[in-house]
């Protein structure tokens, strides 16, 4: 008898660190008095999804480049609002992401955990932790869940592929099991569907303006009318469509910005991935590093909450 596909669970890393840094008490410290909340809520984050959703491989996927060029040269906009200044003011030289002071030097130990872990850790220069996600969310061969805070990644929902995103409602204890009759709930389109409908709409967040006058429910009763963006564009230069004359106007004058925002929208599915053992481990890859991290930054108890839960998964597979 064939052996079921494994089912794989992505996370958005950065999205999930974050949380747990402004979701967990900064006065959660290390023996020498330096914050560790991002890591001990990222480590308690990480145990809850495998012991809810028992994944057979687990991917934290990385931002090896947070704000990529490519998407920068097609909407410069494009996370401008996110990138830290300089003393003076200015955008900094580096263009580097903005992150609380006392989150960047744990991204370094979150980073040294889970590679002792053994829990696969995969970035690729150039891309986002998305694409990452979307690469292999395409590549799976079996059920794919994708833990997110990143209301783009809902494009990758697919019933027919078992493709479906947990998006935290409050920490990772609530979750929205995202799903194309979930999305068509809230947003009146599907995961196939979410790309056209995120373009038209825009989103500040990301420094993508949309298109002048069309917000979500504008841009769902378009999309439910005439099914992709390409079809909305073709009824705008069509006297005998039904679009009136104001969303003509809009669509129309947004097609600079139509040509070129899908791309930048769209997660890749094509990133070169380096080679990586996606199995959820069951004991530590490194366990003497995994020892010393523990005492130097007082992880011991999230550590030993993870490494219990994960032996259990290896049982239970």
């Amino acid at each position: 008898m064939t052996a079921p596909a494994p089912r794989l669970m992505l996370l958005d890393s950065a999205s999930l660190y974050y949380r747990a840094y402004f979701g967990v008490p900064d006065s959660l410290r290390s023996p020498d008095g330096r914050p560790v909340n991002a890591v001990r809520g990222l480590l308690e984050f990480i145990t809850r999804l495998v012991h809810d959703h028992s994944p057979d491989q687990l991917v934290a996927c990385w931002d090896a480049d947070w704000r990529p060029q490519w998407r920068v040269d097609l909407i410069p906009t494009y996370k401008t609002h996110r990138v830290a200044t300089a003393a003076d003011g200015n955008v900094a030289a580096d263009g580097a992401e903005e992150v609380p002071d006392t989150l960047a030097p744990q991204v370094p130990v979150i980073e040294a955990v889970l590679d002792a872990l053994g829990i696969a850790r995969v970035g690729v220069a150039d891309y986002e932790a998305d694409d990452v996600i979307g690469t292999l969310a395409t590549r799976a061969t079996g059920p794919v869940d994708i833990v997110t805070g990143d209301r783009d990644l809902f494009q990758l929902v697919d019933d027919a592929r078992k493709a479906r995103v947990l998006y935290p409602v409050k920490g990772v204890g609530t979750l929205q099991l995202t799903d194309d009759a979930v999305l068509v709930e809230k947003y009146g389109v599907t995961g196939a569907q979410y790309v056209d409908f995120a373009v038209l709409r825009g989103d500040p967040s990301d420094g993508l303006p949309g298109v002048v006058g069309i917000g979500e429910k504008t841009a769902a009763k378009l999309i439910a009318q005439y099914g992709t963006l390409a079809d909305i564009q073709a009824a705008a230069i069509d006297p005998d469509s039904k679009l009136t004359p104001a969303q003509r106007k809009r669509i129309v004058e947004g097609t600079d910005y139509l040509a070129v925002a899908p791309k930048v929208v769209s997660v890749a599915t094509d990133v070169p991935l380096p080679a990586f053992d996606p199995a959820l481990p069951d004991e530590p890859h490194d366990p003497i590093t995994l020892e010393e991290l523990s005492e130097r930054w007082g992880l011991g108890s999230p550590i030993k909450r993870l490494l219990d839960t994960l032996t259990q998964n290896g049982k239970n597979a």
